[in-house]
């Protein structure tokens, strides 16, 4: 991948929870220049909530910002770039417990960021991973149990599919779209007994998610995590 590293941590413990929803929901959020991807027919949306840990910026930590909470709302997509295609992700909101971090990720990649008091519990080696926040006077999270050891991911699994995307796209105030590289080996998961989402969808992403969240996820998993690299964005349309 091209571009300047902007932005290096680990991201670990990440619940994930993987709704399928409606194309006509999604397409109006589609950055210009990509398209909706699906796995097998099916486009999903994904509730992750995971820790950055060891967090630095251009190099250097931030004091009493390198380790925190993030929970995103993220759907995915795909374009045509030099070497074949780019398979990319979306948020459609990413909550964070700082101001700073939400302000620097807005003014520098224009994503969907929100502060709000969080916190996280993880149980180890087995057991839940949870990630609440509170929004409105009340709290509101999401959980999983998990179930088994970590395993490989299966070529063309939906696991794959979920995981194994290494581009971010934001579209821009003015209609263009900024991509950026992300970078880290490939994961391992675990399966999870149960999978929870308690937050009032409607309010928090919007109505038109509420009744493809009002059940169970599709599915749901633990993914170990990595050291990342994010890139610096470029605009591509």
């Amino acid at each position: 991948m091209s571009g300047r590293s902007f932005l290096t941590a680990e991201w670990r413990h990440l619940a994930m929870l993987n709704y399928e929803v409606d194309p006509e929901v999604l397409r109006p959020l589609v950055p210009r220049g990509t398209e909706l991807d699906a796995w097998q027919g099916r486009t999903y949306a994904s509730v992750v909530g995971f820790l950055f840990l060891r967090t630095r910026v251009l190099g250097l930590p931030v004091p009493f910002h390198s380790n925190f909470e993030e929970v995103n709302l993220r759907f995915y997509v795909r374009r045509e770039g030099d070497g074949g295609p780019r398979r990319g992700v979306v948020f459609v909101k990413e909550i964070v417990p700082r101001w700073a971090i939400a302000a620097i990720a807005r003014w520098v990649y224009g994503e969907r960021y929100v502060a709000l008091p969080m916190d996280h519990r993880v149980e180890a080696p087995d057991g839940t991973v949870a990630y609440s926040w509170r929004r409105d006077r009340r709290r509101e999270g999401l959980s999983v149990r998990a179930d088994g050891p970590p395993r490989a991911l299966e070529e063309g699994s939906e696991e794959e599919f979920i995981t194994e995307h290494y581009w971010g796209y934001t579209a821009q105030r003015d209609g263009g779209t900024v991509e950026y590289g992300v970078e880290h080996p490939r994961w391992t998961v675990r399966d999870v007994s149960e999978a929870r989402l308690d937050a009032d969808v409607a309010t928090l992403y919007g109505p038109a998610f509420a009744r493809f969240f009002a059940g169970e996820p599709r599915s749901a998993f633990l993914a170990e995590g990595s050291p990342i690299v994010v890139r610096r964005g470029a605009r591509i349309a």
